[in-house]
């Protein structure tokens, strides 16, 4: 699926295509059995949901950019094209370049689950099964936040200011209200981004800034936020990203002796926060692990 994508790309004006015409060329090409093009319940159809996740590495490794439904094909993914195909060799070049693109863009520390799940599985005593559904998931949800990060990124400035209100609204910020948060005015907003208030009257604020960068965010952003809490006297604030802080701008938060208290979400806690609280994402399938329920066979 890989190689008949980049194929159809190559061979497309100007290297480009809509998704559903990469998807429609993907499957002429290829020749998918029953069990692929079975359609879940939800309507997706299975070959193109495992392709959608699959097709991450491809982005992450410089074959193909995504942009609003489009996808370009690049030189390297020319060059795949243009030179013998060696699946095995160019899978393994794949994921390599996925964990490369990883641990530079998204640094978090992953749990032991996360971490195996990215791994070749070679132990021969199975696992659990709801452990390994826990790691399933959790690669699935890596793939997810690669892809909703590389979205936002690809929308409009506002719309990432929009979104970190809704964000801490979503996760209990603020209430219940309709006007919990609010964006500021752009031309007023003196590096805030948002205000959530916190109870009716606004006696108790967090304040927001976001930025929707590629490069890591700094101590100077850091400091100049923390100013700008201190002179509108509000003790809260949280500093959204897209991208990344460095060692310096955490060194700023934890060494800040002023009365604000302020907390850094990066681009993989940003994804993660919004799979959690169902923002940007929707539930594709849903499974249930049965056990044995003993009491059934158990005599009165």
């Amino acid at each position: 699926m890989h190689l008949a994508a980049l194929k159809a790309l190559a061979s497309s004006p100007n290297g480009q295509l809509q998704k559903s015409a990469l998807l429609q060329a993907i499957e002429a090409a290829v020749s998918l059995d029953e069990w692929a093009l079975d359609v879940y319940e939800t309507g997706n159809t299975r070959w193109r949901s495992i392709f959608a996740f699959a097709s991450v590495g491809l982005v992450k490794g410089g074959y193909v950019t995504k942009s609003r439904g489009v996808w370009t094909i690049t030189d390297e993914g020319r060059s795949v094209v243009s030179s013998p195909y060696d699946a095995p060799a160019f899978l393994a070049e794949v994921k390599k370049r996925y964990q490369a693109w990883k641990s530079n863009q998204l640094t978090v520390e992953a749990d032991d689950a996360s971490k195996s799940s990215m791994e070749d599985e070679d132990d021969s005593i199975p696992e659990p099964p709801e452990l390994r559904m826990t790691a399933i998931q959790n690669q699935a949800n890596e793939a997810l936040s690669a892809e909703l990060l590389e979205t936002i990124k690809a929308a409009p400035p506002q719309f990432f200011e929009h979104l970190v209100v809704q964000l801490l609204v979503a996760m209990g910020y603020g209430g219940k209200r309709t006007n919990a948060g609010q964006v500021t005015q752009q031309s007023a907003d003196n590096g805030i981004d948002g205000i959530i208030n916190e109870d009716p009257l606004g006696l108790d604020t967090i304040y927001l800034q976001a930025k929707r960068w590629q490069d890591p965010v700094g101590e100077g952003p850091i400091r100049d936020f923390i100013g700008a809490l201190v002179i509108k006297g509000v003790k809260k604030g949280v500093f959204l990203t897209t991208s990344y802080f460095t060692p310096a701008a955490r060194a700023a938060v934890q060494g800040n002796k002023s009365d604000q208290k302020i907390v850094l979400i990066d681009g993989a806690r940003l994804a993660a926060l919004m799979i959690e609280h169902n923002l940007g994402v929707s539930t594709a399938q849903t499974f249930a692990l049965k056990r044995l329920d003993t009491d059934f066979f158990t005599e009165d």
